[in-house]
């Protein structure tokens, strides 16, 4: 068990070592694991946004809700990069797809237990994130000509 005056460095710490992250996933030669790794820090971020909420924190809340955008866009944009269509090869699509739908349904719940005032802050990352995920649907679906 964590003592409680351990639990905001830690939490700093893993908010550090998050943003260290960045960089390295932004090395990857990769672009289909670029895509990969950029959501999993997307979803780590979400996480630690929601601990700083609970401990109000808003200044570190809001900053790993730009994280969690910032990580979601780099996803689709690595995915967009790989040249491969979607409907042709959709395993690194679909992963995508349905990771930033899961993300959507946490951020949801966490926009409902935040305070009314306090909401602005995560609604343009869940529209960023929903705009992305119906782009990853629509090009999973369409149709070859």
């Amino acid at each position: 068990m964590i003592k409680p005056w351990l639990a905001i460095p830690l939490m700093l710490a893993l908010a550090v070592a998050i943003d260290a992250e960045v960089p390295r996933i932004q090395a990857e030669p990769n672009l289909e694991k670029r895509s990969k790794l950029a959501l999993d820090n997307a979803d780590q971020a979400l996480k630690l946004a929601r601990d700083a909420y609970e401990k109000g924190d808003l200044p570190n809340t809001a900053g790993l809700l730009a994280e969690v955008k910032a990580s979601v866009e780099l996803a689709d944009a690595s995915l967009k990069s790989t040249g491969k269509k979607a409907s042709r090869s959709p395993k690194a699509f679909k992963y995508a797809e349905l990771r930033t739908s899961e993300l959507l349904r946490r951020m949801e719940s966490f926009a409902e237990d935040m305070n009314f005032a306090d909401r602005p802050m995560i609604e343009p990352v869940k529209a960023t994130v929903q705009h992305v995920h119906d782009a990853l649907l629509d090009a999973i679906m369409e149709k070859s000509k």
